[in-house]
Parts: structure tokens; sequence; C-alpha cells
């Protein structure tokens, strides 16, 4: 592996910031609304914003709320704002450094809950569809908390009639997604939440997605199943800011239908000579302008232009939806219920389209079981919607003239993981490319 060692002496800015600049060179091309994925873009207005506020607040330290009561006064606000677009103007609930964190956090509560009110389930479990998000997987091997996997019907979301079968003495904890990510659809959240309910369970509602999206698209008038804590049942839900928010990575939020909930999220430590530790989230330090940026997106956007902004959203995703499936060979995926979908193909290899599409410029995440191209669409791709629309046909008539061909690149890594037959050994495949992937070269 290559060595790098901290230089002798330091460069000048100018050299630091040029080297950067050609190193930017080789991301990702989000700027110019090629990317669908990783970066949520609604425009330059709202990010330079978002930037001048999160420098404003550089070195701030959210660790302590007493000592940058600035701090304290954006998450409590960011909250309070997102607890009543939630359908909980009483909830409670704390920024996060991301969806992952933010489902973690939940997970967490919810265990702790269950060791008090649930006090049998010695080995704890929690049902989840197919398609929630991995974090849950995450916090489940971090806490000790078993995944119990429960299909999903043919539109692509949860069987609640699975979940109830899926039900043990070790059930503490049900969870369903608003929107799923691989597919941009609704769970049956109210035969979730009360299926939960009725068993004295915890449910959580992810929504890292659909927080910022669906309450708007609801306002719009929208049909949209009900998903925050207007549903009797919903312990919790994580919403990420920096997604359809439009604010600043990372940041994110868990909020609570109550304190007695929360307070299962918190850690203290009362016995270090150091002081008192007591930390909200997963983190000690955090990051206050993240904090600070969240609160000042929120507050330029309002609710007017968050309308605004989710109306560009889905007319675009109309048309690309539309579009698409004009295209001989592709097809969407169910019936998305916001700005967020799959397209797969019966007769095309859609690892191999996507690094056609690669090669003309275009980053589209790949999905497996079955293999499919991922889209987010926000309002920044606007110009671009024909572009990639004539690109996709394109490369989806000259793969189809093709015929079938040894794959290469990532879509062969693609290729070859989905069609290992031993998950762990896949797992273990991956482990090891992220090893690699992660070496100085």
């Amino acid at each position: 592996m290559t060595q790098v060692k901290l230089p002798e002496w330091g460069k000048s800015k100018a050299q630091i910031l040029k080297m950067m600049r050609e190193f930017s060179g080789q991301d990702a091309d989000w700027r110019g609304g090629k990317t669908w994925s990783l970066v949520y873009h609604a425009n330059e207005e709202t990010l330079e914003l978002a930037k001048e506020a999160y420098l404003m607040f550089f070195s701030e330290n959210g660790l302590n709320p007493m000592a940058f009561p600035s701090l304290k006064k954006f998450e409590t606000e960011v909250i309070a704002m997102t607890a009543a677009m939630l359908g909980g103007p009483e909830a409670v609930g704390n920024m996060t450094t991301g969806g992952t964190e933010s489902i973690m956090l939940a997970v967490k509560a919810a265990r702790d809950w269950a060791r008090e009110k649930k006090p049998g389930a010695t080995a704890p479990e929690m049902i989840l569809p197919l398609t929630a998000h991995p974090s849950f997987e995450k916090a489940g091997h971090y806490f000790g908390v078993k995944s119990v996997h429960i299909p999903v019907t043919p539109d692509f979301r949860a069987d609640p009639q699975a979940a109830r079968k899926a039900l043990t003495n070790n059930t503490i904890m049900i969870a369903g997604s608003a929107v799923c990510y691989p597919y941009g659809v609704i769970d049956p959240i109210p035969e979730l939440a009360a299926l939960a309910l009725e068993n004295k369970l915890w449910f959580h509602t992810d929504a890292c997605l659909g927080g910022f999206m669906l309450p708007f698209l609801k306002k719009l008038g929208r049909k949209i199943i009900p998903f925050d804590f207007s549903v009797p049942g919903v312990c919790s839900i994580s919403a990420d800011i920096h997604k359809y928010g439009y604010g600043p990575k990372g940041a994110s939020t868990v909020t609570y239908r109550n304190s007695e909930l929360r307070k299962r999220q918190f850690y203290v430590y009362a016995d270090w000579p150091g002081g008192v530790y007591a930390s909200p989230t997963m983190t000690g330090t955090r990051a206050g302008g993240a904090l600070a940026a969240s609160w000042a997106v929120l507050n330029f956007l309002g609710e007017d232009g968050y309308l605004k902004l989710a109306d560009q959203a889905m007319n675009l995703t109309a048309k690309l939806i539309d579009g698409i499936n004009a295209i001989p060979g592709l097809k969407v995926m169910g019936r998305p219920d916001m700005s967020v979908f799959a397209f797969s193909s019966d007769t095309l290899n859609m690892f191999e389209l996507g690094e056609l599409m690669e090669k003309k410029g275009w980053h589209l995440d790949r999905q497996q079981m079955p293999p499919a191209l991922h889209l987010i669409v926000t309002p920044h791709h606007a110009r671009m919607v024909e572009p990639f629309l004539s690109d996709l046909r394109s490369a989806a008539a000259e793969l189809s003239k093709k015929g079938k061909s040894d794959a290469s690149g990532m879509a062969a890594i693609y290729g070859m993981i989905g069609t290992i037959p031993d998950r762990k050994a896949a797992a273990q495949f991956v482990l090891a490319f992220l090893d690699d992937l992660f070496k100085v070269k």
C-alpha cells in the first residue's frame, strides 16, 4: 500500500486549492445535473445561503448547548418545525448527522424501551420489509436486535399480513418506509402501526426520503398514505433535512411522539472525573454549521418554497416516468408516490445499461433483486430531462442490438454479486472490495 506522510513543509493556500479543484474533476457531475443520487440541489440561492450559514458557525460545537445557546435555538426550532410538519406539534427530538444515525437512535430507543416494557423479550427482534433501509440492519448489528424480514406485495409495499405472521414473543419493534428508497413507495403505515399498537410494540416510520416532501405533496392535493404522528401507534420518525429539506450534509432529524419515548435515546454518565457526560445523540462533538445551516434553509424556503420545489420535482418525475416507459424494453417499477423510482427490463442487462450511461456522463445508482437503475429527481434536473431520455434511448437501442456479451467494469461486479448463491460469501466479497477501496493508491 502506498504511504502518504504529513508533508515536511506546508503548501500555500493557492497550491492546495488548485490541487483540490483538480481532484474534484473526477467526481460525479451533480452541478451539471447529470447525477441522480447523493446530492439534493434546489437552486443556487438556497445552496449559497446554506454555505454562508454553515461557515458562520463552522467552529462552534453542539456538544455543549449551554456554551452555544444559538445552536440550541437552531436545533430545537428545527425539530419543532419538523414535528409540526409531521403531524406531531407536541413531538420532541434531535438533529443527527444523517438518516443512518436517526434510524440507529430509534432502534436503540426501542430496545431500551422494550427492556422495561417487554422484559420477556430476551432476544429482541424487529420486523422489517425487505425494502427497509440497511441502516436498520446496521442498528441491529450494533445494538443486538435481530432483523426479521417480511416480503413486499406486487406493488413493492410491505405486506401487513406477513408482519402479523412474523410476530413472536421477542418482537419489540415494527418499521415501515415513507418512502422506501428502492422504489419510492409508501408502506401501509396505518396497518403496520395498528399491528404494533395492538401488540404493545414500538413502531418507527422511516421518512428519511419523504419526510420533507410528502407533507407538501399532500398540501398540493396528492393522495398520500398517512405515515406520520397523525397515525395512532407511530412512536418515532426519521426525516432527513439534507435530502428534500435541501439542507447541508449531514443533517437529519429523529422525532418521538413524546419525551417519555425520547429519553431512551439519550446517554448519561455521571461518574467521570472530567464532569457529567450527557449526550443526546450518537456523537459527542456535533457540527454547529449543520445545525445553523438547516435552520437557515428551513426559514429561507418556508412552506411556500417547499410547495413550489415539491411541485417542480413531481412534474419532472412524471416526464421522466413517461419517457422511460416509452423506451422499448424499459419499465418503471411500481407506482412511485414521489420523486424517487427505479426502472428495469425483462430483456436488457441493466448493469450494462448503467455502464453505457456512465460513459455518457450520467451517474445512476444500481439496484439488485431484480437488477434496476435508480433515480432521485430534484428541481435542479429540469434542463436535463430531455438530454437524459435521449441518451437513455440511445443506450438502450445500442444494448438491444449488441445482444448478450461478457460484462465489464461495475456491471461485471454487480452481476457477479447478484449470482452468488451464498449471501455470506457475497458479503465477504463486498468487504474485501471495500477494504481495497479505502487504501491509498
